[in-house]
């Protein structure tokens, strides 16, 4: 007779359709508390900042504490552009796919912040390994709609030639490369491409980007492994929005402790973020970005937010999470927040809001209207089919040849 118990796994829980509360509230930590260390912090000296929150903007707008970065009115207001921006982009590919003009879409609804004020700690030639919810990386510089849209609708105009999944963009000239839908590899990826970056002598620095449920592949820890031997300078991002499609960021391990917290064992330096306040974001990533460029090696950030919308077109996430579930997300809307902020400072208001959205909306439906005249997944000019046989191999070989020459092309 046996003294113990039967054995027993522990499952992690989801949280029920009728539970509304997406987060650990005993996680976070009042705006401006958290500390700045600095630049060159010892990884073992700052290994709290991995379990607190940092934080700038409070429930007034205002901005507290270290981490409160001297943002001139222009760069805010045009941060808060580059989100509406981005936002008014997802209603409207959502609208084309549900019109069938497009297959498939993928939204960032209140994830705008992590990718837009990010990007604008980046310089010209860094060089972003994305997954699909960063489109706000492209757009915060600028990036022409039209070209995105064309990808979406795989027309004519495609720079990819209709090869890639709808949302998965490739842009080098804009420091964005090809999305990967096995979510893991490009952190592998962005890895090489860094330590190829301090091979050459260079300046450029690498920004990998994964999601927490991607964090339990094992692409995850071999990148890490690469990181804390040689150091290369590149800031492992970690968007945790709560959801892997529809398993609760519980499951890939986020339960008992926080994903930036992975870092420590691994000796590379960690931050947890809140990722819905464009402020802390953008100060972190220029703390992280520096860090790199002086050769300080690698930086692993959380960033805490919510996904709002659901995980693509095709998921209802009625049948898993509570309808009313975003409305309970204790950290707000990155929009509203970085509105408000600018309003307490009398550089914002309402109406102004109101008049930016209007044109915005404008704009993203004009650069449509363009893209579609290439275009979309049943009407108007498409790729042509032999266009499968290049990009490939730099001289086509003998047997891609003639599999062209017996389709005629």
């Amino acid at each position: 007779m046996s003294d113990f118990a039967p054995l027993s796994l522990h499952v992690p829980a989801p949280p029920s359709r009728e539970e509304n509360a997406p987060v650990d509230t005993s996680r976070l930590s009042p705006a401006g508390a958290v500390r700045r260390p600095p630049v060159d912090a010892d990884p073992q000296d700052i290994r709290d900042l991995a379990y607190s929150l940092i934080r700038v903007l409070d429930d007034d707008g205002s901005a507290k504490g270290e981490w409160a970065p001297a943002l001139d009115t222009d760069v805010l207001r045009g941060g808060l552009r580059a989100m509406m921006k981005t936002r008014a982009y997802d209603q409207r590919m959502m609208r084309m796919q549900r019109q069938g003009l497009t297959s498939f879409y993928m939204q960032c609804t209140g994830e705008e912040a992590v990718a837009c004020a990010f990007q604008s700690a980046l310089q010209k030639g860094d060089m972003n390994f994305p997954t699909y919810r960063q489109q706000g990386l492209l757009i915060a510089q600028d990036w022409p709609v039209v070209d995105m849209i064309n990808q979406i609708l795989s027309n004519s105009a495609d720079r990819i030639k209709g090869r890639q999944l709808p949302v998965m963009y490739s842009a080098k000239e804009a420091g964005f490369f090809s999305i990967s839908g096995n979510l893991g590899t490009q952190y592998i990826q962005a890895v090489g491409w860094a330590m190829a970056s301090a091979i050459r002598k260079d300046t450029k620095v690498a920004a990998a980007w994964i999601g927490d449920g991607s964090t339990a592949e094992s692409d995850f820890h071999a990148a890490l492994v690469f990181a804390s031997v040689y150091r290369p300078p590149i800031i492992l991002n970690v968007v945790n929005n709560q959801w892997a499609i529809s398993s609760p960021q519980s499951m890939a391990g986020g339960e008992r402790t926080t994903f930036a917290a992975r870092a420590h064992g691994y000796g590379i330096p960690s931050l947890r973020v809140d990722g819905n306040d464009y402020l802390a974001v953008n100060a972190v990533a220029s703390w992280a970005v520096e860090r790199a460029r002086r050769n300080l090696g690698p930086t692993l950030i959380e960033w805490v937010t919510y996904r709002v919308a659901p995980h693509s077109t095709s998921d209802d996430p009625s049948k898993y999470r509570a309808k009313d579930a975003s409305a309970a997300w204790p950290l707000g809307d990155p929009i509203i927040r970085l509105k408000a902020h600018l309003v307490s400072r009398g550089e914002w208001s309402e109406e102004r809001s109101v008049q930016l959205e209007a044109e915005l909306d404008q704009e993203i439906a004009a650069a449509a209207q363009e893209a579609r005249r290439s275009g979309t997944l049943h009407d108007g000019p498409k790729q042509s089919p032999a266009t499968m046989f290049e990009d490939v191999y730099k001289d086509v070989p003998r047997h891609l040849r003639e599999q062209r020459q017996k389709l005629g092309y």
